[in-house]
């Protein structure tokens, strides 16, 4: 008996230590029956796309200044000088006013010519310019009309106002505009002759460019030309020259005067509103001085002598514009109200190689 208690406690321990050692029931899931809930779909990474950044849109190139070389011109004399200005001149490339000398503005429209035409940019000169210009003087007989365009001058706005026109204030300053020439050379060219008291019918001796003929000059505006609305105006206010060009090729070139350092010209891309001849002119203290128009201003009348000259070429920029001036021997030099101001010769030929709309490059 006490053998099977013994047998029956020993059976008993070892089943409580396979219960022991056995692994735990696995909790029986919530829900129906024999139904097991699908766990929860994760959802997928959602792939966020960054906005895309709106770029600025690129401007324009714009022309990089190019210094004009300096290169070494030959020594030629006076007349053979005169005769290279000429030739430069006629081909619509100004050497500035016409005074028989090697100066600077002679030198940057020789080379950017040669430039344009694929010729070597040195100071040496082919035969065939001089060849085009085999004289360098002739004679200009005074005719009777011009005495309509001389008449009193005045440096007040408010007496200016109260002309009928801004004329040339002798004949001899309209000898030498008509000519593209300085007034001292003029001078040189007629020794003893008494250039302040010209009379119609007197014998001046002048250089022989084709003459800017201001008689031919209306008041109003130039109409539109489709056959140059492909051109642009490049304005170099370093080198200080007014360019032309149509595609890639230079077709003329001016000298100018680029605005001042208080009212420089506006640096960017423009374009050309409307090119008026022997405009009127608004003179107002508060525009030539800061660029803001007030209420005490006159009104110049059309002239060689009005201040922005024989033309007005405005700008899609307030108050600017290209025009010619009442003193030529100042272009290059001087400064300006921030316009860029061309001798009335220059402004003239202007006038007939762009149209509205063009672009007009400042840099």
């Amino acid at each position: 008996m006490k053998f099977l208690l013994m047998l029956a406690l020993l059976f008993l321990s070892v089943a409580a230590s396979a219960l022991q050692a056995a692994p735990a029931p696995t909790p029986r899931p919530r829900g129906f029956l024999f139904f097991r809930p699908a766990p929860k779909a994760t959802p997928p990474p959602r792939l966020v796309t960054p906005p895309k950044r709106l770029s600025s849109p690129t401007p324009p190139p714009r022309p990089t200044p190019v210094p004009t070389p300096m290169v070494a011109l030959p020594n030629y004399n006076e007349e053979t000088s005169t005769r290279l200005q000429i030739f430069l001149d006629n081909r619509n490339f100004g050497p500035g006013k016409i005074d028989g000398e090697m100066g600077e503005f002679f030198r940057k429209a020789l080379l950017s010519y040669k430039r344009a035409n694929n010729l070597p940019t040195t100071g040496a000169v082919d035969a065939s310019f001089l060849a085009e210009v085999p004289v360098a003087y002739t004679n200009y007989v005074i005719p009777p009309e011009a005495v309509n365009f001389v008449g009193p001058l005045s440096s007040r706005p408010s007496e200016q106002a109260q002309m009928k026109a801004l004329r040339y204030g002798s004949l001899l300053e309209l000898v030498c505009e008509r000519f593209h020439a300085a007034e001292a050379f003029v001078r040189k060219l007629n020794p003893g002759a008494n250039l302040d008291q010209l009379q119609p019918g007197d014998i001046v001796r002048v250089p022989n460019v084709k003459p800017f003929e201001i008689e031919h000059l209306r008041e109003g505006f130039m109409p539109d030309n489709p056959e140059l609305a492909g051109r642009k105006i490049v304005i170099d206010t370093h080198e200080r020259f007014l360019e032309i060009h149509e595609g890639d090729k230079l077709i003329a070139e001016f000298p100018i005067t680029p605005g001042s350092r208080t009212l420089p010209a506006p640096i960017g891309t423009w374009k050309i509103l409307g090119i008026a001849t022997l405009p009127w002119f608004r003179h107002d203290e508060g525009v030539l001085n800061a660029g803001v128009k007030t209420d005490n201003f006159y009104n110049l009348p059309a002239g060689p002598n009005n201040p922005v000259g024989v033309l007005w070429m405005g700008l899609n920029k307030p108050h600017v514009g290209v025009h010619g001036t009442n003193n030529p021997e100042t272009i290059g030099r001087a400064a300006s109200h921030g316009c860029i101001r061309l001798a009335n010769w220059d402004a003239a030929r202007v006038k007939d190689l762009v149209t509205k709309q063009n672009v007009v490059e400042i840099f």
